[in-house]
């Protein structure tokens, strides 16, 4: 199922990261087919995509880590964190901060903000929505439970932690939530 028919309003771009892990003929074809506008980062501009990249760490690092999970069981249970309980997690309970504007005052860029909201909100709030899509996503928001949804949470996270000990064939020592520290490898050089 494409990625597009998951959201409940319409796409009206993609904005692209510069690696050709992004930018390929089929991605071109595919937003040329259904016209949408195709946009990418500037090359050597790191802080083009400043506010995804950010996503990174609060989306994927802060609850899986910097553990190298490679098996299909360690996918599996990822990828039903992601299409459930931490998808409606992120979108539905936790507030993102907008930036609303940047003023140049004495020489130093000002930022402000909008007041924080859900993603949830933000889309509620934009009018971009069909009555029925409203009342599904209204609908949706009522019937969950945030603690519940973080107990479930934590619980796959455990789980995963445990598939990699498994795989690992003892206890990890390492804390999942840190860097991996350099100085723990070892480097031969060939003559």
């Amino acid at each position: 199922m494409p990625v597009d028919t998951r959201t409940p309003f319409r796409w009206r771009g993609i904005d692209s990261d510069n690696d050709n892990a992004f930018i390929n003929d089929q991605l071109y074809r595919y937003t040329e087919k259904e016209g949408l506008s195709f946009t990418r980062s500037r090359p050597y501009r790191k802080n083009d995509n400043a506010y995804i990249e950010q996503k990174n760490f609060t989306h994927v690092r802060r609850p899986l880590g910097y553990l190298r999970y490679d098996t299909h069981a360690e996918l599996d249970l990822i990828n039903d964190l992601y299409r459930n309980e931490l998808r409606l997690y992120k979108n539905f309970f936790q507030p993102v901060m907008r930036l609303e504007r940047k003023e140049r005052v004495d020489g130093k860029t000002r930022r402000r903000y909008a007041k924080p909201k859900t993603p949830y909100r933000i889309l509620r709030e934009s009018r971009q929505l069909t009555p029925e899509a409203l009342k599904k996503l209204d609908d949706l928001y009522r019937s969950l439970n945030p603690a519940d949804l973080k107990r479930r949470i934590d619980q796959k996270l455990k789980k995963l932690y445990t598939l990699y000990e498994k795989k690992r064939k003892g206890p990890v020592q390492v804390n999942p939530y840190k860097k991996l520290d350099p100085s723990s490898v070892s480097f031969s050089v060939m003559q």
